[in-house]
């Protein structure tokens, strides 16, 4: 007994390593108070256009203008996030979102709230998201002193944000339904305080940075020639693509499920956000407990394929707790996906180009994310929210039959870059390639 409970208290270290580091701690609580908010904003948003307008459409057009900027601005970003101090940087950016999410209060609290404006202030937050994400997703291995403990701390950051989606959406459920959406965006505004104090209270070591000099297009190039020329990350930012373009627009349909399918309400749609989140959370907590980095071209590769499953058999579901259950399991497939894939990227990018790779990252996973929510909304005026979520699951599931066909060429490609930067200390230490090919199959891979 004792020696099960020793094993199960190296397990919870194992998974909490990344809290080692101060800065680490602070992000980490500081964004975990925001993101709450954040889902709260999210869940009232949506229901709010859906109750103004009845129209999935629309609640695609507000998805797509959110979402757009990703594509275009993302880029541009990541190459000034590899010129500027991304602390300062994601400092700045909380001030702007706490701004929108005080307009969007006033404008549910006056009763002026219209489809237009709300399309301004979701292209306006999509502005501010563009450098947001590609700065914090690039921040994360400056907030860890030791290289091996980049994965884990890239889960905990995953499991946070989708351990949020679990308590935001079901606060926001219950303050709809029975006080309106302004409140939930007021409470969004003032979670931004936490974010502001942590970051205000970070010590982060200067880094050097690229040249000013150079010319910002020539920067830009010279990122996507590096993306596209190296098979692995090419590889996984189409994979990513696909998946942000037709698999990851599901959440835009919910409303519809929850009212039109389901018979339900803003609770309802609280509850399936919810449940999504906990089998997001789920699977970053399974990635956390992982003590290697080793098997995650194979794990990504299995998510997908199993995401698509589980997306299709959502979309059959005219069960409320049914419903529940699958999404919570496609929410699951979703962020190991993602969270493998950003891992993957993450420690195998040279530094020097790690602003560029992760915008590129950002415009994969969010960028395609607007045609996504215009396709999904058009599907789903036409032919039904469940057709259009199964189109988009079936073609999720060629994705992963097409990078099934290439992970071993994936994997390949990245051993050599790990045994040089000491990833994988075993690797390093001089242990054969025969000698890993020999493991149990469940631990083979990059």
């Amino acid at each position: 007994m004792r020696s099960q409970n020793a094993h199960a208290a190296g397990r919870v270290t194992t998974a909490l390593r990344a809290f080692r580091y101060r800065n680490y701690r602070l992000f980490f609580f500081g964004q975990g108070v925001s993101l709450v908010g954040t889902w709260m904003q999210s869940v009232a948003a949506s229901w709010m256009v859906y109750r103004i307008t009845g129209s999935p459409m629309a609640l695609g057009l507000v998805a797509f203008a959110g979402q757009l900027p990703a594509f275009f601005v993302s880029p541009f970003a990541g190459v000034l996030n590899d010129r500027w101090n991304r602390h300062r940087v994601l400092v700045i950016v909380q001030y702007l979102a706490m701004a929108q999410a005080s307009l969007m209060a006033a404008l549910a609290f006056s009763g002026y709230a219209a489809l237009w404006n709300i399309l301004a202030l979701s292209l306006f937050l999509g502005l501010v998201n563009a450098f947001e994400m590609p700065t914090r997703q690039a921040l994360v291995i400056e907030l860890v002193d030791d290289a091996n403990d980049l994965g884990n701390a890239i889960a905990l950051n995953s499991a946070l944000f989708n351990g949020t989606r679990l308590i935001g959406p079901a606060i926001a459920g219950v303050i709809v339904a029975f006080h309106g959406e302004g409140i939930c965006f007021s409470v969004n505004a003032a979670s931004y305080f936490a974010a502001i104090a942590a970051f205000t209270a970070m010590r982060i070591p200067g880094r050097k940075r690229a040249d000013r000099a150079k010319n910002l297009f020539a920067e830009m190039k010279e990122g996507i020639v590096y993306a596209v020329r190296f098979t692995p990350i090419r590889d996984i930012l189409i994979l990513l693509s696909i998946n942000s373009l037709v698999g990851m627009s599901f959440p835009v349909l919910l409303p519809v499920f929850a009212t039109k399918i389901l018979g339900g309400d803003s609770g309802v749609y609280g509850s399936l956000v919810a449940a999504s989140g906990l089998g997001a959370t789920a699977g970053t907590i399974y990635l956390a407990m992982r003590e290697s980095i080793r098997g995650l071209v194979r794990v990504i590769t299995v998510s997908m394929f199993f995401f698509g499953v589980m997306l299709l058999a959502f979309s059959f579901s005219t069960s409320h707790y049914l419903s529940m259950a699958l999404i919570a399991l496609v929410g699951f497939g979703m962020i190991v996906n993602i969270a493998g894939s950003n891992t993957i990227l993450q420690t195998i990018v040279e530094d020097d180009k790690r602003g560029r790779v992760t915008s590129f990252y950002i415009m994969s996973f969010m960028g395609t994310a607007p045609l996504g929510s215009l396709l999904a909304g058009a599907l789903s005026s036409a032919f039904g929210a469940p057709v259009a979520v199964r189109v988009g699951a079936c073609i999720c599931l060629v994705g992963a039959m097409l990078f099934a066909a290439r992970a071993q060429s994936i994997r390949r490609l990245i051993r050599p870059m790990y045994s040089r930067t000491g990833v994988m200390p075993e690797v390093a230490a001089g242990i054969e390639t025969t000698e890993i090919l020999r493991e149990p199959p469940e631990n083979q891979g990059a």
